[in-house]
């Protein structure tokens, strides 16, 4: 697995899947034509950034994304092979942008389209404001939205899952996101079915996978500075680059309204909600996924 320095020295680690793979090998320089597109040159890599902050093997090739663009996956500091910083302040989200802007850098790229999932939406939104010129085009998975200072409340989360009324786990998942939305539970076990389109063998295991597994590093993720609401909105105003937020239909975690809320804050923003999706889309639905996403990167 090929690796980097941060600018604070710490080693950080990426997975390369797709076009050319070749996890040797970091130079990923492409054609620059001046408006920061890499126009005719399906080696361009797409940097995605996880959710978690958890091990990136749980995003896979995004469901065979990877046939059409080559994706550079970072494991975010103490997380995967990714190396634990010395100073543990630096796993706040304002502070990871350096990480995406090294790798930039090490990649060779004047500019990069940006993938993120989940609560990683959250950095890279951080990363658009702070250095808008480096992005080519940006797609925002089921997004975390905290950066934007939006809440989601707990009767909008059992909103969503009420429509999953007839499945037969959903007595017992529904009364644990009741006793959390409520502040009196803590069972994320118990609502893993609600993060998925179908709660099936292969969802089982994917939850497995992507359970966060540096508790440091999650509860620091959004300490106190994390986020600059007012500011990142601000910036994010006059950001110029294509942005797509594709939510799930079912996600409780990243509702469609919320998301479709969050997408206010691009001059040009397109939002897709995929039908019967959950939290991983490019799971509940790969062809679907892979065709909306693709189409846009392209």
């Amino acid at each position: 697995m090929p690796t980097f320095f941060a600018p604070d020295g710490t080693r950080l680690a990426y997975r390369v899947h797709g076009i050319g793979d070749d996890n040797d090998n970091s130079n990923c320089n492409s054609r620059d034509n001046g408006n920061g597109r890499d126009d005719g040159n399906d080696d361009a890599p797409v940097v995605c950034i996880p959710g978690g902050p958890a091990d990136s093997r749980y995003l896979g090739d995004l469901g065979g994304l990877s046939a059409h663009r080559r994706l550079v996956v970072l494991d975010l500091r103490g997380t995967g092979r990714s190396a634990v910083p010395d100073d543990i302040s630096s796993y706040r989200c304002d502070r990871l942008i350096a990480d995406v802007e090294a790798l930039r850098t090490h990649l060779g790229l004047p500019r990069i389209d940006l993938l993120a999932h989940s609560a990683g939406a959250n950095l890279a939104m951080r990363y658009a404001a702070r250095h808008p010129k480096r992005i080519g085009r940006l797609a925002l998975i089921a997004p975390g939205i905290r950066a934007l200072g939006i809440t989601i409340s707990g009767e909008a989360r059992r909103e969503l899952a009420r429509l999953r009324g007839a499945e037969p786990w959903f007595p017992a998942a529904f009364a644990a996101l009741e006793a959390i939305t409520g502040g009196t539970g803590s069972d994320w076990e118990a609502v893993g079915p609600f993060f998925y389109g179908r709660w099936d063998a292969a969802a089982q295991q994917h939850l497995t996978a992507s359970r966060p597994e540096n508790e440091e590093a999650v509860a620091r993720f959004a300490a106190e500075g994390a986020f600059a609401p007012d500011a990142t909105r601000a910036a994010l105003a006059g950001f110029g680059a294509p942005v797509l937020l594709l939510a799930g239909e079912f996600d409780v975690n990243s509702p469609p309204r919320s998301v479709a809320e969050a997408a206010g804050s691009f001059p040009d923003a397109a939002l897709v909600v995929q039908p019967e999706a959950g939290h991983y889309p490019w799971l509940d639905d790969a062809d679907r996924f892979v065709a909306t996403v693709a189409a846009f990167l392209e």
